[in-house]
C-alpha cells in the first residue's frame, strides 16, 4: 500500500473498514473457563440441530453493542483533525482501536510512524515512579534511547513547569501536574503522531493556550500528526484543520472544522422547552438561599426555535424564604460554546416575602441575533442601598435556536465572518457626486 495520497501528501494513518463490536451479557463478564464451557455448549447444540430459546440464547451469547460501524479514514503528515460527537458516538472507541489498546473485531489499521497517545489522565505513569523516571520509561516505550531522553529533559520539564517537582513519585500529582508532565512528554519525545482524548479539560487556561499553541506549531513546523478529541468547540475551532463529526459509531461528517461544528451543535441542540431547579446543585459561591427558582419553561411551545421577531417568553415558578425588596433579574445570552454574546437585566421586578410561591413571566428581545443555537444564564439579584449588586440565585437557563427568515435579497449572514449580532441597519445622510 501506498504512502502517498494521489496529492503526493504523505499518508500517516489508513483505516479501512474499521468496526468495533462489544458483547453484553453474561458471558463477557464471565471466567474464561465458563466463556469456554459456554461457546462449545453453542457449538454442539448448533451441529446438532438442537434449538435453543431465546433466552438461553441471549445468556449464552450476550447482547452486541455496535461501537464502530465501518470507518473509513485516512490522516497525512502535519495534519491536525479534531474529532467531535456526542457521548457514545465512538469517539475514544477509534482511538483507543489507533493505539491499539484493543483490537478491531473487523478492517485494518495503518499507521505509518511512531504514536504517543494521551488518553486519559497519566496514560503510561507508574505512580510509584518519579516524574523523571517516567519520563526516561514513556521515552523507552517509544523506542528512544537515555542520551535522546536526556537532550529533551530540560525542555520537558521546562514545558511543564515542574522543576520544583519533577523528582517527586507522581502519586503525589494533581490531576493538573499529571496533565501537564503527561502533555510535556508527548509534545518532546521523537514521535510522528499524537493522540489526544480530552487531556486539556483538566489543566488550567494558561497552560491550555499554551498547549493547543505547541500542537499548531508541532504540526506546521515539526511535520507531526495530531487527533485531537474535544467537548471544547472554542479549542477544536483554534487547532484544527479538518474536523470529524462521529455519531452511532459512524463518521457523519469529515471536512471544513466550521462546518464540523455547526453540524455537530445542531445534533446536540437541546430541543427541551422545560426545566426543573429543586435538585439542581448551585454554584459554590452562592450561599444566599432566600430566593430560589424552581422551575422554567418556555411556554405553550413544542420546540424552542424561534424566529428573530419574536420574544421568548419564559415563564418561572420561584420561592421566597424571607423577605427580599426590589428582586431583579440578568439574563445572559450566550453562544453554543458558552462564550458571552450580551445581557438583558431586569430591575426592581417585585418584592418578596417569607413563605411566598410566584410565577414570574418575563420576555427578552433576540431581534439583533443571527441564526443560530444559543445558551442563557439566569442571575436573579438585589440591590443594596448603596448600589451593590448581591447574588440570590443562579441557574443555567433555556437552550433557544434562532431561524432568520431573510427577506428577497437580503444578503445570508455569515456567522462565521460576521458574528453572532447583527446591529440595525444605518442610515444614509448624505449621497451626492463630487464635482
Amino acid at each position: 500500500m501506498s504512502k502517498n495520497s494521489e496529492n503526493e501528501r504523505e499518508l500517516m494513518i489508513d483505516i479501512r473498514g474499521l468496526s468495533k463490536t462489544y458483547r453484553i451479557g453474561q458471558i463477557g463478564g464471565a471466567t474464561l473457563r465458563q466463556e469456554i464451557r459456554d461457546r462449545r455448549e453453542m457449538r454442539r447444540a448448533k451441529k446438532a440441530g438442537i434449538p435453543i430459546d431465546d433466552t438461553e440464547k441471549s445468556r449464552l451469547e450476550g447482547k452486541k453493542l455496535y461501537a464502530l460501524r465501518g470507518i473509513d479514514l485516512q490522516i497525512y503528515r502535519g495534519e491536525t483533525v479534531g474529532i467531535i460527537g456526542k457521548n457514545g458516538a465512538g469517539k475514544s472507541t477509534l482511538l483507543k482501536l489507533i493505539c491499539r489498546i484493543t483490537a478491531p473485531t473487523a478492517g485494518s489499521i495503518d499507521l505509518y510512524g511512531r504514536l504517543t497517545s494521551m488518553l486519559e489522565v497519566g496514560t503510561g505513569f507508574d505512580g510509584e515512579l518519579t516524574g523523571r523516571e517516567n519520563v526516561y520509561l514513556n521515552g523507552s516505550i517509544l523506542g528512544m534511547n537515555r542520551a535522546e531522553i536526556d537532550a529533551k529533559m530540560d525542555d520537558i520539564v521546562a514545558f511543564a513547569g515542574m522543576e520544583d517537582f519533577i523528582d517527586t513519585p507522581v502519586k503525589r500529582y494533581s490531576s493538573g501536574m499529571y496533565i501537564k508532565l503527561g502533555f510535556s512528554v508527548a509534545m518532546h519525545l521523537e514521535s510522528d503522531i499524537m493522540i489526544m482524548d480530552e487531556v486539556l479539560a483538566v489543566g488550567d487556561q494558561a497552560f491550555q493556550n499554551k498547549c493547543i499553541d505547541a500542537m499548531r506549531q508541532a504540526a506546521g513546523e515539526d511535520g507531526k500528526t495530531v487527533l485531537y478529541v474535544s467537548h471544547n468547540m472554542n479549542q477544536i475551532r483554534r487547532l484544527c484543520d479538518r474536523c470529524i463529526v462521529m455519531d452511532g459509531g459512524k463518521i457523519a461528517f469529515i471536512g471544513d472544522t466550521e462546518e464540523a461544528i455547526a453540524l455537530y451543535l445542531d445534533q446536540a441542540r437541546r430541543e427541551v422547552t422545560q426545566f426543573d431547579y429543586r435538585d439542581y446543585p448551585r454554584p459554590f459561591w452562592l450561599d444566599d438561599t432566600r430566593l430560589r427558582v424552581l422551575s422554567a419553561a418556555f411556554p405553550d411551545r413544542d420546540q424552542a426555535v424561534f424566529r428573530r421577531d419574536e420574544r421568548p417568553r419564559v415563564r418561572m415558578e420561584l420561592e421566597c424564604t424571607k423577605d427580599i425588596d426590589g428582586v431583579c433579574l440578568r439574563i445572559e445570552i450566550r453562544d453554543a460554546t458558552d462564550r458571552r454574546i450580551g445581557t438583558s437585566v431586569l430591575y426592581d421586578l417585585f418584592d418578596a416575602r417569607a413563605g411566598e410561591h410566584r410565577l414570574l413571566e418575563t420576555a427578552y428581545d433576540i431581534s439583533a441575533l443571527t441564526d443560530g443555537l444559543y445558551n442563557t444564564v439566569y442571575t436573579f439579584f438585589e440591590r443594596s442601598a448603596l448600589g451593590a449588586n448581591h447574588n440570590l440565585d443562579n441557574v443555567p437557563g433555556l437552550s433557544f435556536s434562532v431561524r432568520v427568515a431573510e427577506a428577497p435579497g437580503e444578503v445570508h449572514w455569515d456567522q462565521k465572518e460576521w458574528g453572532f449580532v447583527q446591529f440595525p441597519d444605518g442610515t444614509v445622510t448624505e449621497n451626492r457626486l463630487l464635482p
